[in-house]
């Protein structure tokens, strides 16, 4: 294993040397920082840290949805978080998406608005009236200037054949993306603004001192001027703050013939999402069923969680169809007791933007401008 200090004065100087911003993860957020980093300083020498050959935690991993609020959330949000906050949650999440959109192309992302809808099950108290709807569309109004973006959808079942679904809330403004086009949209963008990535090679350690900061590595130590921490899920080394990982598990089934299931939806509270990839149902959740085993760095699936997904799946979303699963996998989100990620500086040479509590495609690109805003 070839360690930095004896490397040739030639790769020193062109990858290891003379670094203004050092950047830990290569995530939505750490190259949307690094983006917004290159926006300020065209000349400065930037470069990203990723531990493996692909952004590990949750960006490649997650289910597509532009979503920022559905009238659920909101609705339990509100009885126990102080109003102001839960809007500014909703705010932040529709301008991190607009960030997002600053950065990459919609178009090449396969970004579908395709509506989103917040199923309601037969044996659930459905306790959204009205006058809640009004409400919300008032004040979402103020945030993204569009009319009624929320309303009740009584006919979900009979238009996508679902079966034990009373009613459901839709939001207008939701969508969905390809989570592998937008990774490498951003990348492609990264390295067209000659940033520098380092696959495989992760950061174990840091001291920061006046006028630098050494990031340890299995290769040595590699300085910088100023460092930004974008680790998310595997953040608690860096910091105390309340954060913790969470697993989130995905299955996704064959292709399925006349699939009548098209957009993004969310059922219980959120902890079961889905949506169609073209003829396909990508379908999440069910970390609710163990909190505990869920609350992990390690990657895999569970029998419990995954016999749940499949449950869904046939007497639910496909009650009619025969499906097979054909893909499977985990992502780790880092969440917290509340849902405002961590965004500050440490110190005037580190900051860190982590606990996006898997709003990452939402709020992934905003908090990459803040964290650039700090320099």
């Amino acid at each position: 294993m070839l360690q930095i200090n004896e490397l040739s004065f030639w790769e020193k100087k062109a990858f290891f040397e003379d670094i203004d911003f050092l950047i830990i993860g290569a995530g939505i957020v750490g190259m949307s920082t690094a983006l917004f980093l290159r926006k300020k300083y065209k000349n400065a020498k930037i470069c990203i840290l990723e531990r493996g050959y692909l952004p590990t935690g949750a960006s490649t991993k997650n289910a597509g949805f532009t979503c920022f609020g559905s009238p659920t959330e909101l609705f339990d949000d509100l009885k126990t978080i102080d109003e102001q906050l839960v809007w500014d949650t909703f705010a932040n999440r529709y301008y991190g998406l607009q960030a997002l959109f600053e950065l990459v192309d919609k178009t090449k992302i396969n970004y579908d608005a395709c509506k989103s809808w917040d199923l309601i099950a037969h044996d659930t108290n459905n306790s959204i009236d009205t006058s809640f709807i009004n409400y919300i569309n008032e004040k979402a109004k103020t945030i993204t200037g569009v009319n009624q973006i929320y309303f009740e959808d009584k006919n979900v079942s009979e238009q996508f054949g679902f079966k034990h679904i009373q009613t459901a809330y839709c939001n207008e403004l939701e969508g969905a993306i390809d989570t592998g086009k937008l990774i490498q949209e951003l990348f492609k963008t990264v390295v067209q603004n000659n940033i520098d990535v380092r696959f495989g090679i992760e950061a174990q350690a840091m001291e920061t001192h006046a006028n630098h900061v050494n990031i340890k590595t299995k290769y040595g130590l590699i300085t910088a001027v100023n460092c930004i921490i974008a680790t998310n899920g595997f953040a608690k080394q860096w910091i105390k703050d309340d954060i913790k990982p969470a697993r989130a598990q995905v299955l996704v089934t064959n292709a399925i013939k006349n699939l009548k299931v098209k957009g993004t939806f969310h059922f219980d509270k959120g902890f079961y999402y889905f949506r169609n990839i073209g003829n396909r149902i990508l379908l999440g959740g069910g970390r609710n069923l163990n909190f505990d085993e869920e609350t992990t760095v390690k990657f895999g699936t569970t029998s419990l969680v995954q016999d749940k997904l499949q449950h869904m799946l046939k007497y639910i979303i496909l009650p009619q169809q025969d499906f097979s699963i054909s893909h499977s996998w985990s992502g780790i989100m880092g969440v917290g007791k509340t849902k405002k990620p961590i965004i500050k500086q440490l110190n005037p040479r580190t900051a860190i933007g982590v606990r996006l509590g898997g709003m990452g495609v939402a709020l992934g690109s905003q908090v990459g401008k803040t964290l650039a805003s700090y320099f």
